[in-house]
This record gives C-alpha cells, structure tokens and sequence, in this order.
C-alpha cells in the first residue's frame, strides 16, 4: 500500500458498456453478454431466520439482538450480472469498489471530452 498512488481527492466515474463479449461456461467459448448491475432480491418474510427474529422482538422488553454501529466502507463492491445472449445463463462479476458507477452512459475521447 506504500507504493499505491493517493487517489482520495480525485472522483473515478466507472463506465460500463451495455454489452460485453465474455467467456460463457455453459457455452464453453466467449459469446455477446449482455451487463447490468446484481441487485439484492425483496427479503422474504417466511425465511426461517426472520420468523425466528419476529418471534423473539415480539411482545415487551425492546431490541432484543445487537444493533450493528461500527460501520467501516464508504463503498460496496460492484458487481456485474452477465447474460449469455445464445444460452441466456447468468453469471456475476464482482469490480473493484467505487463511488460513482454507470452503465452504458457517454464515451470519453480524446482530451477528456465526452463524446
């Protein structure tokens, strides 16, 4: 980390292409997939954890598990949900972390200016 160079004052927008030819492991060759970002599914309310969670804050004496305060990241990891265009299996691609992150959005060319 002595080597890295500090990149805290300046902003990185990540910019990603609607498609991408990558490696499908269903197909076995690279193939046309098409990108968007993974986003975690509604919680269900019959898992066994939550029922278990409703059950036990149920009825007097307040929160009854700790509450967690110490949170260390300013980011999430990204990650990519490839779709195969031929076989339409799915596979996800976790970046680095970022701030800022688009996909499909403008170019940039040359000198920096969007094109």
């Amino acid at each position: 980390s002595t080597c890295r160079p500090d990149t805290r004052g300046s902003v990185k927008m990540v910019n990603i292409p609607k498609a991408k030819k990558s490696f499908c492991k269903k197909c076995k060759k690279h193939a046309p997939h098409k990108v968007t970002q993974y986003k975690t599914g509604k919680a269900s309310l019959y898992a066994q954890g939550k029922r278990r969670y409703d059950r036990k804050q149920s009825g007097f004496g307040g929160q009854t598990k700790p509450v967690f305060h110490k949170k260390a990241k300013t980011t999430k990891k990204i990650v990519l949900r490839l779709q195969c265009n031929t076989c339409k299996a799915v596979c996800m691609h976790p970046i680095k972390r970022c701030k800022h992150f688009e996909i499909g959005g403008d170019k940039k060319g040359k000198g920096g200016l969007y094109q």
